[in-house]
């Protein structure tokens, strides 16, 4: 919308002929005038303010506050008015106004006005703290280019058009345009930590056009014109065109600095505003992960109505006996007036001669008589439960703490604790959720021959599991160990690969990894001392075997790579060697391949390209059958081993085909619209007719600890899903090592690599392979499922597995299968999706979600896992090697997968049951409360008369029975931290759901509905014939003051009866509520302006019956309860009161690691270690390079993709630290 806005605007003040042409010519454009503003596009004139004036472009102050000043109350109350509770007990306040209510306003009143006050301090603390952060980088100062000179004004100053300088360190304030810089070749390094948490250094190149723009007096002649696309939240995605000189020139992520991102590396760059505030990229995403609602809320919302339902019912019966107990024989009662010949009396809600009207103005008064039915004082209780469990809880838990990356657990949200108790399907990326995504050089293949001779962790689970005893390879001496390089064959190392059959072939293989690659070294130019850094952990394993292979990349430019090459022309001779680099074609998740175009010195020209198998094998020139057949069976032979693979090949190209090809490509560049998609089509063109070299084979071992997690979170009942991009060989042997799939299970594997589907795949047609692959993936489904069925009907059924790859799963998940799919899935216990896209994973999840019913979780640490973790009931990201977008689009972030164990067997089972009891027990107190109400409706001809003083009545949720639920929703513990890691199996109560059923529900109101007739009719028959110390009955106010006070304790001490564990603070917060009474009935009878309760509480505890009721009720009321928890207990126990039983006389550990209380006592080294974990971090890796890896961000261009970055307000809080830390 804001597009057109601008059209319309810039039409209106354009003027001009020129106002009326077309937004694709330029050759009339004059620089200075204002030309509309077409929807798909802007223009923006470079360093002329005036002429951007009339387009009034957004200013670049930021605000990410929710509220301002004037609509903090208004915004805040709508707010909290969008839950039920609030808004119902407005319309009671609303009805306690008026003339039909027995109660005063100040019953229901005060109780809302507190809830909305604590919900409205907290919204503002929030809120304030938001403004400062943008205060703080509002008025951040930037150098600006006015009258040839650089004038330091603050970030909200800056207007589109402006020229800025950039310091080294320093962050950019605006989206911008680089235009010149210190550095040679109009290169910077820019640092994107603040975007996606990736600390690995990206170039941008400034167009060689404005190279010359590096001076104050250069800048200020700059007159250019931007036509640009409208802003927009794709980060990674820039299309526009530079006008200057009458020479169109076009843009691309190449030249565009991001806000937020900060310069390295370089001196300083001069740039101009495109894109401020508001319209910058960074804050376009800065939005909130989709919001989830945990399965206890949306079942309490059901809860909330059943209460309604039967508030409803109640009112019913008041409202039909009013009708029928009024009549005219209870004239002595006054009721509706004496008649006369004033109408004033017409109108009474106790008139025999108009029943239907009495009937209805009774339901209102009892409507708001009995609205303390609804727990007003629950949502706000739950929400500081939860916010205490994740902050305290979850966030300082030492067994969740990875010491090596200093990198506690983190509760991004507090929505949904109780949802990680239970979780009955885990959905995991491998690559770095795992594995460790630490990625070696383990094996290669080159021209049909295998190199290296090591063994991995898999091959040594699979020979272990057919009982084989491994021999160790043969070490040459002349092996190689740094980090990313684990690989020995005397063959290849130290010049050896001169003597194989093929040198030539193995030249082309190491020049591939030297070339092919989008790395930046960093440091002296030597082997020992240098440093790469890469877009992903693969690229850099993959430029530090060029190097042990004797090919040392050392420098590069913008257009040139240089080049180390060792024993090429004889043994021991080194050579410098530089390459031209002409063209970068992109990897990204639908090419799953990068290329690059070269110039040899010698002129020759060479397209050496790298990608996934299925995708090289398919662009491969004719005449090379036996060595595809041959590297296929070493990729299989890889992959067994759980090792990555890559294929590489190269194409020679004359000029002629060059030129043409490039022309295509220059004119995509170009182009405005689709360019992404123009880019790949050129592509397609030159990436064929390949010549096959190799391919390579990279480690990725297994994180610590991840076996056993997946054994224990079986034992749990947790069926665990692999999604992953690798082979399906790679995948099922990971499966194997991680104790996902064992010998001992029946696995169904379902693939397209079979004999039928390649027949068909080789004839080409396409709309052939698909029904043929529909066909297979329907009869090998069918077949699975009919097995499973049987299995499972057998006496001594395995359990069973599922495999399937990415081809056949995009035909299973079409909606005719899908139903197959998802039941032969559901009786697996394990399932493993190999080669498949983010948007399969996130189908996946989603079928299971909504298909089957189940509370799902997702986990992965890259960013091809967001939409998958998004997908999900629960989101888990790894903060590992991959960047942070897994994290920041999560709900909950921990460093290694083993942690999941701690996250969901302790935290998630612990929250789960306390937050069932608060419910439970919210729901118990109030309608024991309320039903003493009702059972007194009896006895006053349902009149709506009521039973308790109005203050009773509104400090009874508040205050009286308000912290001992919430002190039960933090410190309520069954068992030990241990023990529910020792017996995973008690987990299983949370995916039954077995402490919040209706049934559950119907113990609780049983004994409500037990415990207030004791309450009323216990204590208003024995008050029948009591007297005070002056002889006087008992009135109504005595009566009702004893019920309550009754009602206080039983309600106060049932809730002990419920706990697992009783600390100090249960005592604490039960004693404190009855002293909150006790004081305030003591206070009360003396100042009550009413005079109805005036003395009440002195005349009753003056008499013996007040202690004597005082004992006896509470003991009558929990009698009930106590026998009921008995039998349970020893006849129908839980799973954790047997575990309960088993280790009741041992002592629980004390020791730190078996602790989990708030402020945990940690030495001073801990503590700083935690204190500065809980800073804003930068993970200095970015997303993987394999096939899996969609969010592979190049140095020279940008990818499409849209990933959660984290929110403005962190950006600010980031660059705010880092700027004082400089400063001290």
């Amino acid at each position: 919308m804001s597009g057109w806005n601008r059209s319309s605007r810039g039409a209106r003040l354009g003027g001009g002929r020129n106002s009326s042409l077309p937004p694709g010519r330029t050759s009339t454009v004059r620089l200075g005038r204002v030309q509309p503003q077409a929807p798909g596009h802007r223009t923006i004139f470079c360093n002329d303010r005036e002429a951007n004036i009339p387009v009034r472009f957004s200013g670049n102050s930021i605000s990410t506050t929710k509220y301002n000043f004037i609509t903090f109350l208004p915004k805040g109350l709508f707010e909290q008015f969008r839950r039920v509770a609030n808004l119902y007990f407005l319309t009671i306040s609303i009805l306690s106004t008026t003339p039909i209510s027995p109660v005063h306003p100040v019953t229901n009143v005060v109780p809302l006005s507190l809830v909305l006050f604590v919900s409205l301090v907290k919204e503002a603390f929030e809120d304030w703290k938001r403004f400062q952060n943008d205060m703080t980088i509002n008025n951040a100062s930037v150098d600006v280019l006015q009258d040839q000179k650089w004038e330091s004004i603050p970030w909200k100053k800056l207007q589109v058009g402006d020229i800025v300088r950039i310091k080294q360190n320093g962050y950019f304030p605006a989206d911008l345009l680089f235009l010149a810089g210190t550095n040679p070749d109009g290169v910077c390094y820019i640092e994107t930590a603040n975007l996606d948490g990736e600390t690995n250094l990206k170039i941008r190149k400034a167009l060689e056009k404005t190279w010359d723009y590096s001076t104050p007096e250069k800048a200020s002649e700059f007159k250019g014109e931007v036509q640009c696309e409208q802003p927009n939240n794709s980060l990674y995605t820039y299309t526009g065109n530079l006008i200057i000189d009458k020479q169109t020139l076009p843009l691309s992520p190449n030249q565009i600095l991001l806000r937020g991102c900060s310069l390295r590396n370089t001196e300083y760059i001069f740039a101009t505003v495109i894109f401020t505030g508001h319209e910058t990229k960074v804050m376009m995403n800065a939005m909130n992960v989709p919001s989830k609602r945990s399965t206890l809320e949306r079942k309490l919302d059901k809860l909330i109505l059943a209460l309604f339902a039967f508030l409803f019912t109640l009112c019913l019966i008041g409202a039909i006996g009013s009708g029928v107990f009024i009549n005219h024989k209870y004239y002595y009662l006054g009721l509706w007036g004496k008649k006369s010949g004033d109408s004033a009396m017409a109108y009474s809600s106790f008139d025999p001669n108009n029943r239907f009207l009495v009937i209805i103005l009774t339901m209102f008064t009892l409507i708001t008589l009995y609205s303390t039915i609804i727990p007003i004082s629950l949502y706000v209780s739950i929400e500081m439960i939860k916010f205490i469990q994740s902050t305290q809880y979850i966030n300082n838990d030492l067994r969740m703490y990875h010491f090596e990356s200093n990198t506690p657990a983190l509760a991004r949200t507090s929505n949904l604790n109780e949802e990680l108790g239970q979780v009955e399907y885990i959905f995991s990326d491998k690559t770095g959720t795992l594995t460790r995504n630490l990625m070696e050089f383990f094996k290669c293949s080159i021209g049909g021959e295998v190199y290296g001779t090591g063994i991995t962790e898999i091959e040594r689970g699979i020979a272990e599991r057919n009982g084989i005893k491994l021999v160790e390879g043969y070490n040459s001496g002349n092996a190689a160990h740094e980090k990313g390089f684990n690989f020995d064959d005397p063959k290849l190392m130290r010049g050896g690969w001169r003597n194989e059959p093929n040198p030539d072939l193995c030249k082309e293989f190491f020049r591939c990894l030297a070339i092919c690659h989008t790395v930046l070294p960093e440091g002296e130019e030597s082997p020992e001392k240098i440093t790469y850094q890469a877009a992903s952990p693969d690229e850099s394993a993959l430029v530090i075997a060029a190097k042990n292979f004797g090919f040392f990349f050392h420098r590069r430019t913008p257009t040139m790579i240089y080049v180390r090459e060792s024993h090429t022309e004889k043994i021991g001779t080194v050579q410098g060697v530089s390459y031209e680099i002409l063209n970068v074609l992109e990897f990204n998740s639908t090419r799953k391949r990068q290329s690059v175009v070269c110039r040899y010195t010698d002129g020759r020209l060479v397209l050496y390209c790298k990608g996934a198998d299925n995708v090289i094998y398919e662009r491969l020139a004719d005449g090379q059958d036996d060595l595809k057949k041959v590297s296929r069976e070493h990729l299989e032979l890889f992959g067994s081993a759980g090792l990555r693979t890559l294929c590489l090949a190269y194409r020679d190209l004359s000029p002629d085909t060059y030129e043409s090809w490039n022309e295509k490509f220059i004119q995509a560049k170009s182009s405005l619209r689709d360019r992404e998609k123009k880019l790949d089509e050129v592509a397609e063109i030159i990436e064929k007719d390949l010549i096959l070299i190799g391919c390579t084979a990279i480690e990725d071992k297994l994180q610590e600890g991840v076996p056993n997690c997946i054994e224990t979170l079986s034992r749990a009942g947790i069926k665990i899903w692999v999604l992953t991009g690798d082979k399906m060989e790679t995948a099922i042997n990971i499966a194997y090592a991680c104790n996902l799939i064992n010998n001992e299970m029946k696995q169904f594997i379902i693939s397209s690599e079979t004999d039928v589907i390649r027949e068909v795949e080789d004839r080409g047609d396409q709309v052939e392979i698909a029904r043929v692959i529909k066909e297979q993936v329907k009869k090998d489904l069918n077949r699975c499922l009919e097995e499973a069925q049987n299995y499972l009907h057998s006496v001594s059924a395995p359990k069973l597995a599922l495999v399937i790859d990415g081809k056949c799963l995009m035909y299973a998940l079409d909606p005719s299968l899908r139903v197959t799919l998802l039941n032969l899935s559901l009786n697996c216990n394990s399932v493993v999706c190999c080669r498949v896209s983010p948007l399969q994973k996130a189908q996946v999840t989603s079928m299971v979600k909504k298909g089957a019913k189940k509370i799902t979780l997702s986990i992965g640490d890259g960013a091809n896992d967001v939409s998958m973790i998004q997908a999900a009931h629960v989101g888990v990201g790894i903060s590992g090697q991959e960047g942070m977008q897994a994290v920041m689009a999560s709900d909950f972030a921990i460093a290694q997968f083993r942690f999941l164990t701690d996250l969901l067997l302790v935290h998630g089972r612990w929250s789960y049951i306390r937050l069932c009891k608060v419910v439970t027990y919210f729901f118990y107190k109030n309608l024991t409360f309320t039903l003493t109400q009702f059972w007194f409706t009896f006895q006053t001809g349902f009149s709506g008369q009521r039973f308790y003083d109005d203050w009773f009545q509104s400090l009874y949720n508040v205050i009286f029975t308000a912290l001992p639920v919430i002190i039960v929703g933090l410190f309520d513990k069954d068992v030990s931290a241990a023990l529910s890691k020792k017996y995973p199996e008690l987990y299983r109560e949370g995916i039954r759901n077995a402490f919040f059923k209706w049934r559950v529900v119907a113990v609780w109101a049983f004994f409500s509905v037990y415990q207030s007739l004791i309450f009323y009719y216990f204590v208003t028959s024995s008050s029948d014939r009591g007297q005070n110390s002056s002889g006087k009955m008992f009135g109504l106010w005595d009566v009702s003051t004893m019920a309550f006070t009754c009602v206080v304790v039983t309600v106060n001490f049932r809730l002990l009866m419920v706990c697992n564990s009783i600390t100090r603070w249960h005592y604490i917060s039960v004693g404190g509520s009855l002293a909150a009474w006790f004081i305030f009935i003591f206070i009360y009878c003396i100042i009550d302006q009413k005079r109805n309760l005036y003395y009440v509480i002195y005349v009753l505890m003056s008499t013996f019956y007040f202690y004597l009721t005082l004992l006896l009720v509470p003991v009558f009321a929990l009698f009930g309860d106590f026998v009921y928890q008995g039998i349970q207990r020893w006849f129908f126990p839980f799973d954790y009161q047997i575990i309960q039983e088993i280790h009741r006389h041992e002592p629980e550990g004390r020791s730190r690691d078996d602790l989990l209380e708030i402020g945990n006592q940690l030495t001073p080294a801990e503590a700083r270690s935690f204190a500065i974990a809980q800073l804003p971090r930068e993970v200095s890796k970015h997303t993987g390079f394999a096939f899996d890896s969609p969010g592979y961000e190049s140095f020279f261009a940008s990818q499409l993709g849209v990933h959660a970055p984290q929110k403005a307000w962190d950006v600010a809080r980031r660059a705010s630290m880092k700027r004082t830390a400089k400063k001290k």
